[in-house]
């Protein structure tokens, strides 16, 4: 009995060494201290957390303020945010351990809140000087630059200065006035002078309703305010950049005809024997299909370029292609082998061909998400 104590005893001390010395094989990880403190917060008395905490906690510190020092040395701007990283991680370590009772008795770390407090004010003017020399400076690019560095001012320190209200004027400094041309349609179609009506919703979809929808609800998220070249000669507009939009290749080819044939087979009643049992046979039909199809398709261009510099912002080609076809049928052989799809095909007695307009359309539906998203990711942030 006494020997089995000992065995038992033995076996405990043996594991807690293992995992003492699992903590410590990891301590290059500061997750490792916070892994021993959430230990004792469901085990206030483990020994082996009690033993690894101030040997983690050490090194962790040590670490931490290496890459402190480290940081410290450059002239980046980055280094604040590296610096203000690091002295957080050892706040979120001080906050955990006296926080916990059994932590607290093994280790006394030490409060970096001041020190945190300090440097982020360090940081916001560092930060707020950068985006004043950038304010001063023309151009959209700079605006934007001084726009972040306020912005970033301001977060480390709520209500730091003036950064909101300079943030609001580097933001008037990035607005550009934009034009967005009616579509060129350098197409066949265009050019062979074939359906008006598809020429008349070209203009209207991409011109008119990108302008609708560009001022509208998500307007604020970018600095741009955007007009059809009719609205910025009203409205005496300098136009800062121009989008043109240009419609080629356009392709609607005569659709191609294909026939084939299946058949079909059914199984039906055909009697019944001398005890009432059913009797089934099987029938036949040959169902011949006749399909027609055809692939629409249509490139669209879209530049935007700098009025004053007439260099190219923007330049890309989307293109999209409409697919169509129908079925219709006739029948040889007994029609109760056909199935209500079959059916379907045989009443099926003339085609949908759709109008030259509608495949336009469609294909225009299909451009306009491409060419809007192109036009807000020039002119986001």
């Amino acid at each position: 009995m006494k020997y089995i104590f000992y065995s038992f005893l033995s076996l405990i001390i043996l594991a807690s060494c293992k995992t003492n010395k699992d903590y410590l094989s990891r301590s290059d990880n500061d997750n490792t201290l916070f892994d021993a403190i959430k230990t004792l917060k469901k085990h206030n008395t483990d020994t082996t957390a009690l033993q690894a905490l101030p040997v983690l906690y050490n090194l962790a510190q040590q670490r931490n303020l290496r890459k402190i020092n480290s940081y410290s040395s450059s002239r980046e701007l980055s280094r604040w945010d590296k610096m203000i990283n690091a002295y957080s991680t050892l706040q979120e370590m001080y906050n955990a351990i006296v926080e916990n009772d059994a932590a607290s008795r093994v280790v006394t770390p030490v409060n970096y809140q001041q020190t945190l407090y300090d440097l982020k004010h360090e940081a916001a003017a560092d930060y707020y000087t950068a985006a004043t020399v950038f304010l001063n400076k023309p151009g959209r690019a700079d605006a934007k630059q001084a726009y972040n560095y306020f912005k970033k001012a301001d977060k480390l320190v709520p209500g730091y200065e003036d950064a909101k209200l300079k943030m609001d004027e580097a933001y008037a400094h990035a607005i550009v006035n934009v034009v967005i041309k009616p579509v060129q349609d350098n197409s066949y179609f265009f050019n062979t002078g074939w359906g008006n009506y598809g020429y008349n919703y070209s203009n209207e979809y991409f011109q008119q309703t990108l302008v609708r929808e560009l001022k509208g609800t998500n307007s604020s998220r970018y600095p741009a305010r955007f007009y059809t070249d009719r609205e910025a000669s009203r409205e005496n507009v300098q136009t800062d950049w121009e989008v043109t939009l240009t419609l080629r290749n356009m392709n609607i080819p005569r659709p191609q005809t294909y026939t084939y044939s299946r058949n079909a087979s059914q199984q039906v009643e055909a009697g019944r024997d001398s005890s009432g049992r059913i009797i089934y046979k099987t029938v036949y039909a040959t169902i011949n299909i006749s399909r027609q199809s055809f692939t629409a398709n249509a490139s669209m261009e879209i530049n935007i370029t700098d009025i004053v510099t007439r260099k190219n912002i923007v330049y890309n080609s989307f293109r999209e292609d409409y697919r169509w076809q129908e079925e219709h049928a006739t029948y040889t052989g007994d029609s109760r082998a056909l199935s209500t799809s079959d059916w379907a095909l045989i009443n099926n007695n003339y085609y949908n061909e759709p109008r030259k307009e509608d495949i336009l359309n469609e294909l225009y539906r299909k451009l306009y998400p491409q060419v809007k998203n192109k036009i807000t990711n020039a002119v986001d942030w």
